[in-house]
């Protein structure tokens, strides 16, 4: 069974931390990270193009002359497409990029991230990550110390005092364990965990 040494904030070594071989010495398919990366992305488009219809459009709630004896075609609006200042026919409205993959795609893929961290070398392992209060400082000393030049943190449950001294510090990013996922995981170099998010990351993919 594989294993990864433990440290603690201040990179001494206090242990190892025992892998799960299904997860981290699975086979990287990356085919299954590119399917997923790409549903990522598309769930993030905004789709904002957006044009009004005459019913959108302000004005025109008047009939601009009567229907009949005026001289003129007859109108109704003069908010219809073919005024200036009318609405706009088949125009573009936002739209909805996403769409949908199922739960065994987002698993594998999610795996095949992690053992891809693995085999790199790029995994690192703490037994906890406590900071007494909310100062960037904390993060930054945590950053030089283990050299990262950019890393996903991932931790087992809130810790508001680590988010929020993190947020400023560029490259850096901090989720919880159940908000892991492979985009992040592949765009961030390092991916530490701490010893309590590893272990339900591990419970949580070997069912």
């Amino acid at each position: 069974m594989p294993q990864l040494d433990l440290f603690d904030m201040k990179k001494s070594k206090v242990g190892s931390v025992e892998l799960l071989p299904e997860i981290f010495e699975a086979p990287v398919k990356k085919h299954l990270l590119h399917s997923v990366v790409n549903w990522q992305l598309a769930k993030k488009r905004a789709g904002t193009s957006s044009t009004k219809t005459r019913g959108e459009v302000s004005g025109g709630g008047a009939k601009p002359w009567k229907q009949k004896h005026m001289g003129r075609a007859r109108a109704g609006s003069s908010r219809s497409p073919i005024w200036r200042k009318g609405g706009i026919v088949f125009g573009p409205k936002p739209k909805d990029w996403s769409y949908t993959i199922n739960k065994k795609t987002k698993r594998n893929a999610l795996i095949s991230a992690l053992s891809q961290k693995y085999s790199e070398g790029f995994l690192v392992a703490l037994n906890e990550i406590t900071l007494p209060e909310i100062k960037t400082k904390n993060v930054a000393e945590l950053v030089q110390k283990f050299e990262l030049k950019s890393a996903l943190i991932i931790v087992a449950s809130d810790n508001d005092n680590l988010m929020k001294s993190a947020r400023n510090i560029k490259n850096i990013k901090v989720l919880k364990v159940d908000g892991i996922n492979v985009y992040d995981i592949l765009k961030f170099d390092t991916l530490v965990m701490t010893e309590e998010s590893l272990a339900q990351a591990q419970e949580a993919l070997s069912h």
